[in-house]
């Protein structure tokens, strides 16, 4: 039975590519603080939409419309109008930033994906 160089080289190729993607660095967003400043529907991958009158991230956009209850979503809540504010800027609360920090999906833990498990076998 012959076989074939190119499939070796497609089989190493894949392998090589997939250990150099799991080796990579990883571009973050910085911390969420109480000092940093966020517009409006912000979003932050885990924890939601920045919602700047109020302060803090919520799961929805800021003022978006949701058709079945003919309302719309600001600040936790739902309204018949949507809310108005010049404000569009603004700082988390510290309760807030901490929340949302915890919660972000956006942050890569471990170091090779699920083949460094942190297990040592001494000998």
């Amino acid at each position: 039975m012959k076989r074939s160089k190119a499939i070796k080289l497609v089989l190493l190729g894949g392998i090589s590519a997939g250990a150099v993607t799991g080796c990579a660095p990883t571009v973050r967003e910085p911390r969420i603080t109480p000092q940093s400043v966020y517009s409006n529907d912000y979003h932050v991958p885990g924890v939601g939409f920045y919602h700047a009158p109020f302060h803090a991230f919520y799961p929805q956009p800021y003022n978006s419309y949701d058709a079945q209850r003919k309302q719309y979503f600001y600040g936790g809540q739902w309204g018949p109008e949507p809310y108005r504010s010049v404000i569009n800027v603004s700082e988390p609360t510290g309760s807030a930033a901490a929340a949302a920090e915890a919660a972000r999906s956006d942050i890569v833990r471990g170091g090779f994906g699920s083949t460094s498990g942190g297990y040592h076998i001494w000998s």
